[in-house]
């Protein structure tokens, strides 16, 4: 269950570093860190709507990261409350 865990708690991570750098590669209105590499304002990978898709995916990449930051948030609340419980058989020697 713990391997099960650190695992999910990895891909939480990567999914924290595609949300920034979603975040950083948008146009603002100084035309995003896109400018700062030499690309025009013309040039779009995606044809002319980028700015949208990437509106997109950020929105559904950040209600990604919520909803997973509550599931683990309530997990390691469960995991702390499980090893606080004392154990029946065992009797303490003071």
């Amino acid at each position: 269950m713990t391997a099960l865990f650190y695992i999910s708690l990895f891909l939480f991570m990567l999914l924290c570093v595609i949300l920034c750098f979603s975040i950083l590669i948008q146009e603002a209105k100084s035309l995003g860190l896109g400018a700062s590499f030499g690309g025009d304002s013309g040039d779009s990978l995606f044809g002319t709507s980028t700015a949208e898709v990437l509106k997109k995916f950020t929105s559904y990449v950040a209600l990604f990261f919520l909803v997973t930051c509550f599931i683990l948030s309530f997990w390691t609340a469960s995991l702390g409350r499980r090893s606080m419980v004392p154990m029946s058989g065992i009797e303490s020697t003071q």
